[in-house]
């Protein structure tokens, strides 16, 4: 990584050798330079980002910047995943985001290995991470009973008339690739 950013002629990376003999610890010697040079320190580190805060020392958290580039998924939206794996429950489908972000897809164990619209039903967020849960698109189409009424619009259901139109092409499009 680092050989990458050298390389990056967008960069200016130097490498400042500057050392504090002062201070012993090595998150308080960074902390010092970054105050020497008005600069921002990065780190995923909780406790150096804390410190360098209270110092008044500007800092990224690597984790945070992560986290906020993660798709926000509500309920009722269409996903397409590759089941990866079974889950935990019986029938169950595991697939992940490209960012690691857990997808559990009901009734899927049949399609591991292949890819699957999905209708998500709930998002949960864990000390670990995001896990998405939803069921197979036909299952949610059952559920409703395939009627386009007021009475029976779901959330998905809601959106607009585009939105539709651009689901109903990728669900056509993954029956085309599974039918070849």
């Amino acid at each position: 990584m680092l050989q990458r950013l050298r390389n990056n002629s967008k960069l200016d990376i130097q490498i400042v050798e500057t050392d504090f003999p002062n201070v012993k610890e090595v998150d308080l010697k960074l902390i010092e330079l970054g105050l020497q040079l008005d600069a921002v320190i990065i780190t995923n580190d909780f406790n150096l980002n804390k410190v360098s805060q209270l110092r008044g020392v500007e800092v990224l958290n690597i984790n945070e910047l992560a986290n906020a580039l993660k798709p926000v998924v509500l309920p009722g939206e269409a996903m397409r995943v590759f089941i990866l794996k079974e889950g935990k429950e019986y029938n169950q489908g595991v697939a992940y985001l490209d960012d690691g972000t857990m997808v559990v897809v009901d009734n899927a164990r049949r399609l591991i290995g292949k890819t699957a619209d999905i209708a998500v039903t709930s998002v949960l967020q864990t000390t670990a991470g995001k896990m998405i849960f939803g069921r197979l698109w036909e299952e949610k189409e059952e559920a409703n009973g395939n009627s386009q009424d007021s009475s029976s619009f779901s959330i998905h259901d809601s959106r607009s008339l585009g939105f539709r139109k651009a689901t109903r092409e990728l669900r056509q499009t993954t029956i085309i690739e599974e039918i070849e």
